[in-house]
This record gives structure tokens, sequence and C-alpha cells, in this order.
């Protein structure tokens, strides 16, 4: 404990004089009357008296906090008037801490604080006193209440709630300015003395700042702090108790200042002159540079507006303000030539776009500058004197004839010459051609408005020294008319006139058309070529004419059809006429004039087949294509159809002739004298009716004689087939019954049998072999049936 601490306590304990006889006394003191069973007490006016209960009469007790004796800290005591000091009283203590911080002596009333007592933790106790007797344990005092105030020393510094504050203040402020307030905290009593009175001072921030004692308000010290010269700022703050006095405990707390911007700095550009380059063929808006004006403040203080206020450039150049670098960035506003200008001057402003009223005295807030463009050269193309041609010409001209000219040159200062020539994907029919030396036009084929009115070419002009570099231009050839077409019939007429038709009866009207197209616009006239007897023609004076009957009735069966040439001509120079023919056909009609019919040739010969009739014929033609094919197709068939379906079937084919014509006279009969002739058949001869597989080499037979029967001769042949592999396996048997005069061959025929003077004999037929087994039957039994 220090000697300041030690002289403290004693001054306390002598200014206090309870602390001299720290004892409470019981005495008796005056209490409401209360009625007490069997004790009334007579007293000489007549009235009742009743006793008295006994009381505490006690003082409050305090007791010094933080206490550093080795025994335990008195504190006071207790006692009863009952006591007579012979120890039948006990003493009994409760309520806060009674038996472990504070104990009490039953016999004597002494109370005493068991440990150290931090005041800043429990400021008072409230406990309770009581004193019984010990024999009977019957209270002899009333239980009472009492307090033990703990009385404060400065043993607590004061203290800050943040260990750092963090403040700011716009630069340029005033003095005393207030930028933030710190409070410190002190847990002593702030009742008792001066252990809790705090006094702020400032410990480190000096000459910029201050701190006001009594309140720790820090407000600024110096006049035109300036955040570009210094941003940041670490104020140390100490806070005292015992009001600032020596002795007193402190705490300290850092304050950092930073000091916020204001717009007190106008921008600046680093140079006074700026010098660019720029491309003659830069084209309309191309960024050819940048300029920048520097300002100090930051944010919205340093923001900066940018614009050309004068110059010999002002209306070739534009500046544009990029905010997020706060530059300006010159672009080209038109387009640039070297030749014409080579350097341009512009003067720059650069402006604060927020302005603090307050900094009005620091202005102004704008900054110029002058900017150099300088404009280089570039080899450019050449250039035409229009940016399109048009030219006219007649359509008569003669082919080289030259129809206009186009101009080019080089811009660039080194001039170089110019080469022309035409695109032909313009001009495929090559109808035009052009000088390559000074760029006249001329024609190479014959011009026809009618076919073409308009010819839009292109002309390219390059370069001799560089071709690459060229320039195409638009020319327009609009090709004039001339009067070089007769006019026409409009359409083809299909003229009639009816029989019973009068003089002066409209049979037609006609009108003309005409390629050209003068400036007058068309008229046509229109007259016959020679004085016809039948018809005329009539002028309507609108381009049009009516065909009219000269003579009463005509007759198709003389004269069908007239024809009538018609001559039109127009009214342009040079005049242009032609001669059409109508073709006038006579029909009837009837009395409306309604044509009924015309000439036969007329009738039956119609001038066309429509469309659909041509494709009906066609179709019919081919359906009966597709007939005789399939007819063609399926008679094939039939023929290469196999006659016998197996080896074992056997067939004989009899074909019958059963006509009876004239004999040998007969010319379309079979001549059988055939088969009597055998150099008639010697050659061989493949069958038709079946296609051999293996063509085997005919083989030589020995001819009969010439008076050979017909039996040797069919038995030969017999022979022959069936020798021959490639025959099929069957025979057919044609039978001829056709009977002539003095034929060669005897009559076969079996109607004359009967007449006869002798019955004739089949039995040679058994020996044709199995194969006429059947015949030899059917006449070898002619005297059977005849017997029968």
């Amino acid at each position: 404990m220090t000697i300041y601490q030690f002289l403290l306590l004693f001054l306390l304990w002598v200014c206090l004089p309870h602390f001299c006889s720290p004892e409470i006394m019981f005495r008796r003191t005056p209490v409401p009357q209360k009625r007490i069973l069997g004790a009334r007490v007579p007293r000489s006016d007549g009235k009742i008296l009743h006793r008295q209960k006994r009381g505490w009469m006690w003082n409050q007790f305090f007791l010094l906090e933080e206490y550093t004796g080795s025994d335990y800290q008195y504190v006071g005591k207790l006692h009863s008037d009952q006591d007579k000091g012979d120890g039948s009283l006990k003493y009994i203590l409760s309520g806060d801490g009674a038996g472990t911080l504070f104990i009490i002596d039953e016999k004597t009333g002494d109370i005493h604080a068991t440990r150290r007592i931090d005041r800043e933790e429990k400021a008072f106790y409230t406990l309770r006193a009581q004193a019984i007797n010990r024999r009977t344990l019957r209270p002899v005092e009333p239980e009472s209440e009492f307090v033990i105030k703990i009385h404060d020393i400065n043993d607590n510094e004061p203290t800050f709630p943040e260990e750092i504050y963090t403040a700011s203040v716009p630069e340029m402020s005033v003095v005393g300015t207030s930028v933030v307030q710190v409070t410190a905290t002190d847990a002593d009593d702030p009742s008792y003395g001066n252990s809790a009175r705090v006094i702020y001072s400032i410990l480190q921030g000096q000459p910029y700042f201050s701190v006001e004692p009594e309140t720790g308000i820090i407000r600024t010290a110096l006049p035109n702090m300036n955040r570009e010269n210094r941003e940041q700022y670490q104020v140390v703050i100490q806070a005292k108790d015992m009001g600032g006095q020596m002795g007193g405990l402190s705490g300290t707390t850092t304050v950092n200042i930073t000091l916020t911007d204001v717009n007190d700095n106008p921008p600046r550009f680093p140079q006074n002159t700026i010098h660019l380059r720029v491309l003659e063929s830069s084209p309309v808006g191309t960024a050819i540079g940048s300029v920048k004006a520097t300002d100090a403040d930051t944010g919205k203080n340093a923001e900066v507006e940018y614009r050309i206020i004068d110059g010999d450039g002002t209306d070739m150049f534009d500046i544009i303000t990029e905010k997020d670098t706060q530059e300006g960035i010159i672009t080209v506003k038109k387009p640039l030539d070297y030749e014409s200008r080579r350097l341009y001057t512009l003067k720059v402003e650069a402006e604060n776009t927020h302005v603090d009223p307050r900094f009005y005295y620091l202005g102004p807030f704008k900054d110029t500058t002058i900017v150099k463009i300088s404009i280089e050269d570039v080899d450019e193309p050449p250039v035409f004197s229009r940016s399109s041609y048009l030219f006219e010409v007649h359509e008569d001209i003669e082919v080289g004839t030259i129809i206009g000219t186009v101009m080019a040159r080089d811009p660039d200062s080194t001039s170089s010459p110019v080469r022309f020539s035409l695109d032909r994907h313009t001009d495929l029919d090559r109808i035009f051609n052009i000088h390559s030396g000074n760029g006249s036009l001329y024609t190479s084929k014959p011009l026809d408005r009618e076919l073409s009115q308009w010819h839009n070419l292109t002309v390219i002009a390059a370069e001799i020294n560089n071709p690459k570099e060229m320039t195409r231009v638009a020319v327009f050839v609009r090709i004039l008319d001339v009067n070089d077409n007769a006019p026409q019939f409009a359409v083809f007429y299909d003229t009639f006139v009816c029989e019973n038709a009068r003089p002066g009866q409209l049979i037609q009207t006609i009108s003309a058309v005409d390629k050209d197209d003068p400036l007058g616009g068309q008229k046509f006239f229109f007259s016959l070529a020679a004085v016809n007897p039948n018809f005329t023609v009539q002028d309507n004076e609108d381009n049009t004419a009516r065909i009219l009957t000269r003579k009463n009735g005509f007759n198709r069966h003389e004269i069908s059809t007239y024809l009538l040439p018609v001559v039109i001509s127009d009214n342009d120079y040079p005049i242009q006429s032609s001669t059409g023919t109508l073709t006038i056909r006579v029909c009837a009609c009837d009395s409306q004039g309604n044509m009924q019919s015309c000439s036969a040739e007329a009738l039956l010969l119609p001038a066309g087949l429509s469309t659909g009739a041509l494709i009906a014929i066609l179709l019919c033609i081919i359906i009966l294509l597709v007939i005789v094919v399939l007819f063609a197709a399926l008679k094939r068939q039939r023929k290469k159809e196999p006659l016998i379906l197996s080896k074992e079937d056997i067939r004989d084919n009899i074909v019958s002739y059963n006509d009876e014509g004239g004999g040998e006279e007969d010319t379309q009969a079979f001549d059988i004298g055939t088969l009597r002739n055998p150099a008639a058949i010697e050659e061989k001869k493949l069958r038709r009716d079946i296609i051999p597989e293996t063509l085997f080499i005919p083989r030589r037979t020995p001819t009969a004689p010439d008076n050979a029967d017909v039996r040797d001769f069919i038995n030969e042949r017999l022979k022959e087939h069936d020798l021959d592999p490639t025959a099929p396996p069957y025979d057919s048997l044609a039978t001829y019954a056709y009977e002539g005069n003095d034929s060669i061959a005897e009559s076969l025929s079996s109607l004359e049998s009967g007449t006869t003077d002798g019955d004739q004999n089949y039995d040679y037929l058994r020996e044709w072999g199995p194969r006429f087994n059947k015949l030899a039957e059917m006449y070898g039994g002619g005297e059977s049936d005849k017997d029968a």
C-alpha cells in the first residue's frame, strides 16, 4: 500500500466518529402499545397501564473495501440492554454473507469480516440480528435488520469500451470541428470522493486535434488540413480518475482519424501542348489519341468533363469523355485529306463536374491544353470527279461512237497516272468498251432500246504504279428511242362476215402496237393497201379502226375467205408503216348476226386442237400399242408351250381339210405331188415348233426314185424321224381329203368305195408300224363289216 493510500485510510477513520465506537447498543425504544395477556399494571389515575415492548437501537456499519490485514477485519459490535454480562444471552446473525463472509461472537456480539471485500462486486450487505436467552432459547429482543455498507477506495482505473476507434472528418475543416466523442467508465463509486471522476487528455495527435477534458469530444485543432498532404492520423486519448489529479488511475484508447476528400483541387493538364498523329485514311469515328487532366481529389470530386472550345479543327474532330479512366478520347469527325490540310490545332478544356461552392475561392476548377494533330499521307486510290455518271445516247448511233467520258485522278501528292477499265460482270454482252487512258466510253455493238433501255455499268480506275489501289464508279447509260419499228396488229384477229351482211356493217374493230416510245405518245393511222370492192377501213382517230362491208350479201360457196391488206403507219419521224392482212371468213348467220356455220374447210379442218385433245389422242395411241404388245407376247408364249408334257404322252394330231374343190385345177389346194418328189425336201430343215438344244448336222438320206410309191416315201420318212434325236417324241399325221380331176395320187376317200368293182385292201397299213394300227383297224375291217 502506498503512503498516499495509507494517509487516505487514516483520514477516513478519523473523520467518521462511528468508527471510533463500532457498537450497536440495544435500548428501550417507544413502540406502539400492544396488549399483553396477564400483564396489567394499575395506575393512580384509575387507568390500566400496559408494559412497553423492548427493542433495538442501532446504527449503520461501515466497512472499508480491499482490507489487506492478516486478521479478520473488525466490523462492529451488537449489544442488548438486557445483556448483564453473565453470558445468559446469545447473539445470532443472519442475512447476506452471515456465517461465511460475516461472523459474530455469540457472547460478545462482535462482528468480523472473514475476507477481502470488493465494493464493485457488492456495495452493501443487509443482515438480521437477534438476541436470545441461552437457556430458554427465547428472544429477548425482536429481530432487527441492519446494513453493512462498503466504503469505496480508488482501486479501478477508467476503461474505454473499444481499444481502437475509427473516425473521419472532411479535409479543410475549420478549427473546432467535432470529429468523434470517446467515453471512459470507472467502476469506483461516483458518489464518494473523486475516485470515479474522469478527466480526458490527448497524449498523441497534437497539434492537429484536441479533446475536451470533461466530455471526451475530439475536435480539429489546425485550420486547412489538406487530405492531399496527409490523409491518416492516429490520436491517443487518456482518461484519468481523481479528477485528473496526481495519483489517479488512468486508461488510454487509440482513435484513427481519416480526412475525407472535398473538391478543393482543380484539374490540371500535365502538358501545355500535346501532339497526335493520324492517317488521312482513318474512317470517321476512329480514335486517334487521348488527353488526361490530373486531379488530386478522389471519387466524384475528381470527375472531369472534356470539350473542344477552340481551334481550326473543331469541325474535323470530336472529343468523348471516358468515365472509367477520366480521359478525353479524340475521334475523327469528318474524312481527312493530307493533300488539303496536314496540321490541325485544338484547344481542349477539362472541367470538374462537381464543384463545392465553399471552395470557389480556390478556383477556377478547369484547365486547358493545346492539341496539335498531324495528318499523315497514305497511298489513296483514284478519285472520280463524280459519285456516279449518267449518259444518254440514241439507239441508232454507229458502232464505235463515244457516248461519254469519266474522269479520275490520283489524290496523292505524288500523282500517279490512272488506267480505266470496265467491270465485265456489268457488261456481259460486251456492248460497250472504254479507252484505258482517257476514260472515254464507246459502243462496240449496235444498240437496241427495245431490247434494253438501260445499261448499268461499273468503271474501274486504278493507279498504274500501284494497281491494287483502285476505285469503282457506277455509270448509267440510257438508250434514247428512235422510230425504227413499224406498228403492227395488237392481236391476231379471227374475223368473219355473214352471208346476209349489208353494206356498212361493222365486222371487226382493230388496233395496233408499236415497240417505239415517242415523247408525244403513239398515234396510228389505218388505211387499205388498195381499193377493195367488198370491205373498207374507217379510222377512229384513237389508235383503232373499224372494218366495214361495202356490198350487200356474200356467198361462201363462191368465195369462202377474203384477204384484206391493212396499212398501219405512225406519226413519228421517220414515219414507219407496215401492212397487216386480215383473213375474213364467210359464214352463215342467223337473223341476229350470230355465226352458225362457215365453209366446209373451216368446219372440217379446225384451226387447231386444244392441249386436252392432243393428250387424249396420245393416250389412245399408247393404249393401242400396249394392247398389241400384250397380244404378241401372249401369242409367242403359246407357241413356246410344249406339245407333250411327258415322254409317255403320245398324241396323234389329225388335220382335216374338208374343202372339196376343183381337184387338180384348184390352185389353192395342196399339191400332193410334193410327196412324190423327194428332191423337194431333200434339204434338211429344222423344225419350227421347237427349239433344239443341239444342232446336228443334217443326215443325207438316199432319195427315192421318182416313181416310188407314197407308202415307201412315208416309210422312209418315218425311219428318218425315228432315228432323228432332235424330233419330238410324237408323230403328226396330215390327212389330205381333197379330190380333184386326174389326181396324180389316187383318191383316199371312202365315199365311192361302195360303187367300185372291187374292195380296196388296206392291210398294208399294218406294216407301217404301231402308229398306224388305228387306221388299219378302221379300214382293214371292210369285209367283216360288209358281212355283218
